[in-house]
């Protein structure tokens, strides 16, 4: 799959035509990510318990302290899509492989009891995590600008979670619409008030 890395310039940037820094997607790379590779396993769990803290105690409580995959499967899901999704941000911003890792993650959460902004909070959560993380390093002006352009894909990434997020839920309505639907038909045929099925049975 061929990969488009976003390239975006900070208006501090654009500004000064004579800086030989243009902050690419390649030169993002080489400094940011540096950082953010050598720190990974502490961004991962932090954003792993952001996650967690979305639901009740009890299963938050779960969730963090169950690492067996097999009895834990929604953490399970949570780690490995986490991981995926940073190392995806870490290399660029490309829509396809971004909906691949976010995909698994945004369907547990939309068949539970959680709204739109809520579902999809955890991805912004990543923004506060990773200033946290980069206290010491986020002195240089120039990381500053290369931590902002790394924030703007996490903003694309958010927009494309609620965007799987609202068409999960569509699915989940029309999937009970028509289960309604047919439980209905089938009470009426049991009570005599329809005389027959339709070739195409009933809900097409």
């Amino acid at each position: 799959m061929l990969c488009e890395t976003v390239r975006l310039v900070s208006p501090s940037q654009e500004r000064s035509s004579h800086n030989p820094f243009r902050l690419t997607g390649d030169f993002l790379n080489m400094r940011l990510e540096g950082f953010l590779d050598q720190k990974k396993t502490l961004v991962l769990k932090k954003w792993f318990e952001q996650v967690a803290q979305t639901y009740p105690a009890d299963t938050s409580k779960f969730l963090n302290s169950q690492k067996d995959p097999f009895a834990n499967p929604v953490g399970g899901t949570f780690k490995r899509g986490l991981e995926a999704l940073f190392d995806e941000l870490l290399q660029g911003w490309n829509a396809e492989a971004v909906r691949t890792c976010l995909d698994p993650m945004i369907r547990i959460r939309a068949i539970q009891d959680f709204t739109p902004a809520r579902a999809v909070s955890f991805i912004f959560s990543l923004k506060h995590i990773l200033r946290n993380a980069l206290k010491k390093e986020l002195k240089g002006d120039r990381l500053v600008d290369e931590l902002f352009l790394f924030e703007t894909r996490i903003d694309e990434t958010a927009m494309l979670a609620f965007n799987i997020y609202m068409e999960c839920r569509e699915k989940i309505y029309e999937l009970k619409a028509t289960e309604i639907h047919n439980r209905t038909f089938r009470a009426f045929e049991r009570a005599g008030l329809v005389s027959a099925i339709s070739e195409e049975g009933p809900g097409r």
